[in-house]
Protein backbone atom coordinates (compact mmCIF):
# COMPACT_ATOMS: atom_id res chain seq x y z
CA UNK A 1 0.00 0.00 0.00
CA UNK A 2 2.51 2.14 1.06
CA UNK A 3 4.95 1.63 -2.58
CA UNK A 4 1.02 3.50 -4.14
CA UNK A 5 0.52 6.04 -2.15
CA UNK A 6 4.23 6.86 -3.01
CA UNK A 7 2.72 7.13 -6.35
CA UNK A 8 0.10 9.24 -6.19
CA UNK A 9 -0.19 12.78 -8.15
CA UNK A 10 -3.60 13.27 -7.15
CA UNK A 11 -5.81 12.70 -4.17
CA UNK A 12 -9.81 14.06 -3.07
CA UNK A 13 -10.80 13.93 0.14
CA UNK A 14 -13.37 16.53 -0.49
CA UNK A 15 -15.69 16.78 2.17
CA UNK A 16 -15.09 13.68 4.27
CA UNK A 17 -15.95 14.87 7.65
CA UNK A 18 -14.01 12.30 9.62
CA UNK A 19 -10.90 13.11 7.65
CA UNK A 20 -8.46 14.59 10.57
CA UNK A 21 -4.83 16.02 10.73
CA UNK A 22 -3.42 12.45 12.19
CA UNK A 23 -4.93 11.19 8.70
CA UNK A 24 -3.67 13.52 6.37
CA UNK A 25 -0.27 14.01 7.93
CA UNK A 26 0.20 10.15 7.21
CA UNK A 27 -0.95 10.09 4.54
CA UNK A 28 1.11 13.00 2.68
CA UNK A 29 3.95 11.62 4.46
CA UNK A 30 4.06 9.01 2.01
CA UNK A 31 2.46 10.92 -1.28
CA UNK A 32 6.40 12.75 -2.07
CA UNK A 33 4.98 12.57 -6.21
CA UNK A 34 1.94 14.13 -5.00
CA UNK A 35 0.94 17.19 -7.51
CA UNK A 36 -2.91 17.60 -6.51
CA UNK A 37 -4.77 17.79 -3.51
CA UNK A 38 -8.38 18.18 -2.85
CA UNK A 39 -8.53 18.45 1.19
CA UNK A 40 -11.52 20.98 1.10
CA UNK A 41 -14.68 20.86 3.31
CA UNK A 42 -12.70 18.75 6.06
CA UNK A 43 -11.97 20.14 9.47
CA UNK A 44 -8.12 20.04 8.96
CA UNK A 45 -5.81 22.91 10.34
CA UNK A 46 -2.44 24.18 10.23
CA UNK A 47 -0.83 21.30 11.25
CA UNK A 48 -1.66 19.53 8.08
CA UNK A 49 -0.62 22.30 6.26
CA UNK A 50 2.81 22.24 7.50
CA UNK A 51 3.26 18.12 6.94
CA UNK A 52 1.98 18.90 3.21
CA UNK A 53 4.34 21.81 2.90
CA UNK A 54 7.07 19.94 3.97
CA UNK A 55 6.52 16.10 1.93
CA UNK A 56 4.52 17.39 -1.01
CA UNK A 57 7.27 19.82 -2.67
CA UNK A 58 5.83 19.15 -5.90
CA UNK A 59 2.38 20.28 -5.34
CA UNK A 60 1.03 22.34 -7.65
CA UNK A 61 -2.78 22.80 -6.84
CA UNK A 62 -4.63 22.90 -3.73
CA UNK A 63 -8.70 22.99 -2.63
CA UNK A 64 -9.06 24.45 0.83
CA UNK A 65 -12.48 25.53 0.15
CA UNK A 66 -14.43 25.74 3.46
CA UNK A 67 -11.13 24.34 5.68
CA UNK A 68 -11.99 26.84 8.37
CA UNK A 69 -9.56 25.99 10.89
CA UNK A 70 -6.82 26.74 8.84
CA UNK A 71 -4.91 29.96 9.74
CA UNK A 72 -2.46 32.48 7.79
CA UNK A 73 0.17 30.88 9.46
CA UNK A 74 -0.46 27.39 7.88
CA UNK A 75 -1.24 28.88 4.19
CA UNK A 76 1.94 30.95 4.52
CA UNK A 77 3.97 27.60 5.36
CA UNK A 78 2.30 25.94 2.07
CA UNK A 79 3.14 28.65 -0.01
CA UNK A 80 6.90 28.88 1.34
CA UNK A 81 7.83 24.97 1.08
CA UNK A 82 5.96 24.47 -2.13
CA UNK A 83 7.93 26.56 -5.31
CA UNK A 84 5.72 24.35 -7.39
CA UNK A 85 2.47 25.87 -6.56
CA UNK A 86 0.28 27.61 -9.40
CA UNK A 87 -3.17 27.47 -7.82
CA UNK A 88 -4.47 27.37 -4.49
CA UNK A 89 -8.53 27.50 -4.11
CA UNK A 90 -9.63 29.24 -0.53
CA UNK A 91 -13.04 30.11 -0.64
CA UNK A 92 -15.03 30.32 3.08
CA UNK A 93 -12.25 30.29 5.19
CA UNK A 94 -11.07 32.21 7.96
CA UNK A 95 -8.62 34.70 6.30
CA UNK A 96 -8.14 37.78 6.17
CA UNK A 97 -8.03 39.08 2.73
CA UNK A 98 -4.53 40.81 3.59
CA UNK A 99 -3.05 37.55 4.55
CA UNK A 100 -4.05 36.24 1.13
CA UNK A 101 -2.23 39.13 -0.54
CA UNK A 102 0.96 38.58 1.54
CA UNK A 103 0.57 35.03 -0.05
CA UNK A 104 1.38 37.04 -3.45
CA UNK A 105 4.22 38.75 -1.86
CA UNK A 106 5.65 35.06 -1.32
CA UNK A 107 4.77 33.85 -4.40
CA UNK A 108 3.78 36.89 -7.20
CA UNK A 109 2.52 34.04 -9.48
CA UNK A 110 -0.39 32.25 -7.69
CA UNK A 111 -3.44 32.23 -8.50
CA UNK A 112 -5.57 32.35 -5.75
CA UNK A 113 -9.20 31.33 -6.16
CA UNK A 114 -12.82 32.01 -5.13
CA UNK A 115 -11.85 34.90 -2.62
CA UNK A 116 -14.61 37.89 -3.65
CA UNK A 117 -14.05 39.90 -0.51
CA UNK A 118 -10.30 41.13 -2.32
CA UNK A 119 -10.75 44.13 -4.63
CA UNK A 120 -7.39 45.37 -4.62
CA UNK A 121 -6.31 44.80 -8.63
CA UNK A 122 -2.77 43.78 -7.54
CA UNK A 123 -4.30 40.52 -6.01
CA UNK A 124 -4.98 37.57 -8.72
CA UNK A 125 -8.70 36.55 -8.54
CA UNK A 126 -10.32 34.42 -10.39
Amino acid sequence: MAECVGKLTAISLWGLAGITDKGVVRLVSRAHSLQHLNIGGTFITDESLYAVANNCTNLKSIMLWSCRHVTAAGLVALVSKCPELECINVGGMRVSPESFAGLLSISPALRIRSVPEIVNASVQVS
